[in-house]
């Protein structure tokens, strides 16, 4: 099979990349490519940022997030896992599948867009149809680091409704136990490489293709309005001991905007909390914009003894940068 190679480990350049292949890289025989992501979390097409991730630690951690143009639920990707790409006319995971199984593992897909070893998870794929042909891109769990990853998918931080399409979880492992022969992943990458290519020829895209990759991804896969925007509606209720009294801040979001907000609680205040609602209502929901908006605000006056960076910290626990 023809291949690409992509080194980028930029989750914004490399979802850029997949888009740019499908929609512009056409091609009656499928093609395919191998690429890594440093840490970060990807959320599919028409899933809720704010009900998929635990966006405070991963805000916290440094970890990316970011939204891709197929369907599915959300993955985290770090170093440790490789990600495998192949457009086409009606490509098939399959191929990935028996990739693996030529190295020794007894890999298999499942109706549901997995790949399984042992009856664990190794890999999830999804897919997505453009211009008459097909990209299929997954993941392939090597060593990746399931503490981590258990984390960032965990939102139970806050009681939160959402609509959108929800992650479906299933037991996960990595492959490096089932394959001591490889003794890094860099050495698998190879293998695969090798056994997936089969001794066919390299593409390359020109230097305007790239430039091309490069602006899709700063002015629509790093953007906000992306990421953040797309999301569908969600309801929080987050809620926090300070030192006015327990505070309920009841968040409803639309794409992101924050649509409604009222406080409910035991707390102690002077000035009821609706003024300070109002000035927040219609703000994109991150935690520089609820800074910027409660800038010169005396917040004692709405909740007793409680300053401004209690109460910032209360309602962006679940807030995008």
């Amino acid at each position: 099979m023809k291949y690409l190679i992509n080194e980028s480990t930029d989750p914004y350049f490399n979802l850029a990349f997949d888009e740019y292949c499908l929609e512009n890289i056409i091609s009656d025989e499928p093609y395919f490519y191998l690429w890594r992501n440093r840490p970060a979390v990807i959320i599919g097409l028409n899933q809720n940022a704010y009900g998929e991730v635990n966006l405070d630690y991963l805000n916290s951690h440094g970890i990316t997030l970011a939204r891709r143009v197929t369907g599915g639920g959300a993955v985290y990707h770090d170093l440790q896992n490789m990600n495998y790409t192949i457009i086409g006319k009606d490509p098939s995971p399959e191929i990935f599948a028996e990739a693996l199984r030529k190295l020794g593992v007894d890999a298999r897909t499942t109706g549901r867009n997995d790949i399984f070893v042992d009856g664990k998870k190794v890999s999830g794929f999804a897919r997505r149809v453009s211009k008459n042909q097909e990209i299929i891109h997954g993941t392939m769990m090597y060593d990746v680091d399931i503490e981590t990853l258990t984390k960032v998918l965990d939102v139970s931080g806050s009681k939160l409704q959402s609509k959108g399409i929800a992650s479906v979880k299933s037991r996960v492992t990595n492959l490096k136990d089932y394959m001591p022969r490889f003794s890094s992943l860099d050495e698998l990458q190879a293998a695969l490489q090798d056994i997936l290519a089969d001794g066919d020829s390299r593409m390359e895209l020109t230097p305007e293709q790239i430039a091309e990759v490069e602006r899709m991804a700063k002015e629509k896969f790093a953007t906000w309005e992306f990421i953040y925007g797309k999301s569908h509606e969600a309801d929080f209720v987050q809620k926090e001991k300070l030192p006015c009294g327990t505070v309920e801040a009841n968040i409803s979001l639309y794409k992101g905007i924050i649509s409604g907000l009222t406080f409910s609680g035991d707390y102690l205040f002077d000035a009821p909390s609706e003024e300070l609602s109002a000035r927040l209502v219609g703000l994109r929901y991150n935690a520089s914009a609820i800074e910027e908006a409660l800038s010169g605000i005396d917040i004692s006056r709405y909740f007793r003894s409680t300053s401004k960076d209690e109460l910032i910290a209360l309602l962006t626990r679940q807030a995008g940068a």
